[in-house]
């Protein structure tokens, strides 16, 4: 894993003003810009595109290594606009998420059980809350943390949201997401 930077960590006012600067991202429709597998060795593999199943989820991923696997966080997804923001020069890779996606992640717009369909890929919007940890503030800072787990942005679910397979299916860098059914918000 390359090294953290503390120096690209931005203060929460710039973050803030960072963050109003965005150009609102896509609702219906979006793009995958990153796929990743998270070894269990702690290393990170990129793929350009990658078969994604029920039972395995991203192959080579940790997850499926698991003695119990949980569904709920079988594939773990970032917004592209924000977690670039946030990196600063750093390497996307360091959020270790399998999927970046240019696509509005927000509660309002992919409440949970929302369905999207990515390449031949059918995966819903689980519950289990993506929240930022003690990695997370190691990696992009104390002030990174605060910003994304701020009570009036969690709906907006900066640090992303969990997806769980429901249909097997083969995801590429540059296919479009598409929102098939929105869940109950």
């Amino acid at each position: 894993m390359p090294a953290i930077a503390s120096e690209t960590w931005l203060d929460e006012d710039e973050l803030a003003r960072r963050h109003a600067r965005l150009p609102p991202a896509p609702q219906d429709r979006g793009r995958v810009t990153q796929i990743l597998a998270r070894t269990p060795a702690r290393t990170r593999l990129l793929h350009q595109r990658t078969p994604v199943t029920e039972s395995g989820g991203v192959p080579g991923d940790r997850w499926a290594a698991a003695d119990e696997p949980k569904r709920a966080a079988q594939i773990a997804v970032m917004g592209h606009a924000v977690t670039t923001m946030i990196a600063n020069g750093q390497p996307l890779t360091l959020f270790g998420d399998n999927l970046a996606l240019a696509l509005d992640l927000s509660e309002a717009n992919l409440p949970v059980g929302s369905q999207v369909r990515i390449g031949t890929a059918t995966l819903v919007v689980t519950p289990k809350p993506h929240n930022g940890c003690h990695k997370y503030a190691a990696r992009f800072g104390h002030a990174a943390l605060r910003f994304i787990a701020a009570k009036e942005r969690r709906p907006l679910h900066l640090r992303g949201i969990y997806f769980r397979v429901v249909s097997d299916g083969e995801i590429a860098v540059g296919d479009e997401v598409v929102i098939e059914h929105r869940g109950a918000a």
